[in-house]
């Protein structure tokens, strides 16, 4: 396998990967939306919101800011020691929000955002939260953790991951080459060399289970019922028996 990186610029990475075929490419882009974690506010306690957003709607919106993320410093909530409910300092940043509208109209910022920990901030200092009228406010505090992609798309670390395969005739392998974004929450090359580590992890605990005999305990085992022994599983199978059956009394 031969990988070469043909351009970085801001959130995007452009690389080559040759000798390798489409299933491991798409193996590591799916690793790369799904499984590369990041920072994104999960819980969120709101104290006062006279805005024109109901409460929900004002939790999605901030929910999907993306976080500059520390994948060092922190951990995922169901692998930190803690075992809290609200977690620790360890898998957690807290984020307030305190504003107002006094005499005038204001426009909420993701910058107003008050982060505990200087490492975990929203990329983007200008992404609007909501408008106040003269006498509104907002006032909330909110956990951000680590999460992925495969449970909600405000945990996906890329706005966009794709390759295009260049074959040169042959079909079994070829060139592929990569082009993936980054939100901001890590740096593009942060992004596929986790996805990389993350990949060689699971196929290593796949070998160990392997070697063990133990691969067949992830096998889910299932009753067949007495329609699918008979082959009776296409959509109405059952109801054209009964008909046929009908039929034949008559």
């Amino acid at each position: 396998m031969k990988v070469d990186v043909l351009s970085i610029n801001g959130d995007t990475i452009k690389f080559s990967v040759k000798g390798v075929d489409e299933a491991f490419a798409n193996a590591l882009r799916r690793t790369m939306i799904s499984e590369v974690p990041c920072m994104a506010i999960d819980d969120i306690f709101i104290f006062d919101n006279s805005s024109g957003f109901p409460d929900e709607e004002l939790a999605m919106r901030v929910g999907f800011i993306p976080f500059t993320t520390d994948l060092k410093k922190y951990t995922l909530p169901e692998k930190c020691e803690c075992k809290s409910d609200l977690g620790c300092s360890h898998c957690r940043a807290v984020i307030t929000l305190d504003v107002s509208a006094d005499t005038s109209p204001r426009t909420v910022y993701s910058r107003d955002l008050v982060s505990e920990d200087p490492s975990i901030k929203p990329v983007s200092p200008d992404i609007v939260i909501a408008k106040l009228a003269p006498k509104q406010a907002i006032k909330f505090e909110a956990y951000a953790r680590l999460g992925v992609g495969n449970v909600h798309a405000k945990w996906q670390p890329v706005s966009m991951c794709v390759y295009k395969h260049e074959t040169g005739g042959d079909k079994s392998g070829g060139l592929f080459i990569f082009t993936v974004e980054s939100t901001g929450c890590l740096k593009p090359e942060e992004v596929v060399s986790e996805a990389v580590r993350i990949l060689v992890e699971k196929l290593n605990t796949f070998q160990e289970k392997i070697r063990r005999g133990e691969a067949s305990d992830e096998i889910v085992e299932f009753e067949v019922s007495e329609e699918v022994g008979r082959g009776l599983y296409s959509v109405g199978a059952g109801d054209f028996e009964e008909e046929e059956g009908e039929e034949s009394q008559e």
